[in-house]
């Protein structure tokens, strides 16, 4: 028997998202980044021009802002279609700028508060893969199957790095890692539901290995090795 619900936690570029959507390809899950979440909200008060240091407004933004996340509605190398009140912003998510906010926007209590609640509604039709920072510690935490994916943080940028070259980005590798390393500064201390590694989860360490290591050993521990 398979596992009907799998999280994958790890902080930034640890390879969560990458390893979630193939194990979701490989078995026929839901594949669900939340992260895309909490950048939808970030992008959504960046292009709205609401503070984003100002909790009360960005909360209530949250409590009323429509989210969807669904299988790829274009064929541009998506691995699924973010809609905001019906816009697609699958693409406007990961912009720079979300980068730099999204930490202080996905602290904020009422915000996750809302997300979360999206998270378990879709989590409890089962066969979902989903990936984060505190889903198997607090969205999931009776998961039939937790991970933890990790890597150096010096990896973890490289890895970053090499992804906003090849959209063309002007950026050097010391500025990927500072704002990694503030990044885990944030989402390791923040008050609610801090970055961690689940009770119980399977914890991988991904730094010098390929996606396929990291992909088989995952199968390994679901017992999928060769479905």
């Amino acid at each position: 028997m398979l596992p009907s619900t799998i999280t994958i936690d790890g902080p930034v570029a640890s390879g969560k998202s990458t390893i979630g959507y193939l194990l979701a390809q490989r078995l026929g899950y839901l594949y669900l980044d939340t992260g895309a979440m909490y950048r939808a909200v970030t992008w959504v008060a960046l292009s709205r021009g609401v503070p984003v240091e100002g909790e009360a407004a960005i909360t209530a933004l949250a409590e009323e802002l429509h989210i969807d996340i669904t299988l790829p509605t274009v064929d541009d190398g998506r691995q699924y279609t973010v809609l905001t009140d019906g816009e697609d912003v699958t693409w406007d998510i990961r912009r720079p700028e979300v980068d730099a906010n999204v930490s202080v926007i996905s602290a904020y209590p009422g915000v996750r508060r809302a997300m979360v609640a999206h998270q378990r509604r879709i989590a409890a039709a089962g066969r979902v893969i989903m990936v984060g920072r505190d889903i198997g510690s607090v969205v999931l935490p009776d998961a039939d199957l937790k991970l933890y994916l990790d890597a150096t943080p010096q990896e973890r940028a490289r890895r970053r790095w090499l992804e906003r070259q090849a959209r063309g980005e002007s950026v050097t590798y010391e500025e990927v890692l500072a704002m990694m390393l503030r990044r885990d500064e944030i989402d390791s201390h923040r008050a609610v539901s801090p970055l961690r590694v689940p009770d119980g989860a399977v914890v991988i360490d991904t730094t010098g290995l390929t996606v396929e290591e990291v992909l088989a050993r995952v199968l390994e521990h679901i017992g999928a090795a060769d479905p």
